[in-house]
């Protein structure tokens, strides 16, 4: 497949280009400065904005699916992700890419209670503003007509663990739950290659 994947620069991104390229997919890889993300490995490098649709459209032409790992810590969460998730559903939709899978947040997904995890006692919430910026991008998508999944781990990143290589959906936001960046990609191409969740959201766990 030719998979465009924007914010291919971060953490997650990166690991995407990475899971896609091992499958033996194609892969554009849209960052904000090309010149500083040399190290992505043999794939096209371009620059893009993932919140303007006209930029999105142009990166995304041509390609079977796109995975968005993007996030702008410098500008308002609420601002950004309602904002790329207008431009991504517009300009995929003009460039005739059905499938989108977007990197989620667990703390706007159910917990055990069946309240968002954000919502539930002890979840630590300095990072509220972020949390609310997410889910209001999933409601933005809750409105497009694209075939999307949001796909968000079911507690948080572990950013030093051994990758299992493997993965199991979750049942609900847990706060304890923690995944390799490795093995979080290998369910973004999963829900690309081979779409089990449509226009909906789901979290993942370590196997």
């Amino acid at each position: 497949m030719n998979i465009v994947i924007f914010g291919a620069g971060g953490r997650a991104g990166r690991q995407a280009v990475a899971e896609a390229r091992r499958r033996g997919h194609q892969v554009t890889a849209v960052v904000r400065d090309p010149a500083g993300h040399g190290d992505l490995g043999d794939v096209r490098v371009v620059a893009g904005d993932v919140t303007d649709p006209v930029s999105v459209e142009r990166a995304a032409a041509g390609h079977d699916a796109a995975i968005s790992a993007a996030a702008d810590l410098s500008v308002s969460p609420h601002d950004f992700f309602t904002a790329s998730a207008r431009a991504l559903s517009t300009g995929l939709e003009k460039a005739g890419v059905p499938r989108l899978v977007v990197v989620g947040l667990a703390s706007v997904l159910p917990g055990a209670s069946g309240a968002p995890l954000m919502d539930e006692p002890g979840y630590p919430n300095e990072y509220r503003a972020f949390s609310l910026g997410h889910a209001a991008g999933l409601e933005e998508l809750r409105t497009c007509d694209l075939d999307w999944a949001y796909v968000a781990p079911a507690g948080d990143f572990d950013h030093d663990g051994r990758p299992a290589g493997r993965y199991l959906l979750a049942d609900h936001g847990d706060m304890a739950s923690r995944i390799t960046y490795a093995d979080f990609a290998i369910a973004l191409l999963d829900e690309v290659e081979a779409p089990r969740h449509h226009r909906a959201a789901v979290s993942i766990r370590e196997a």
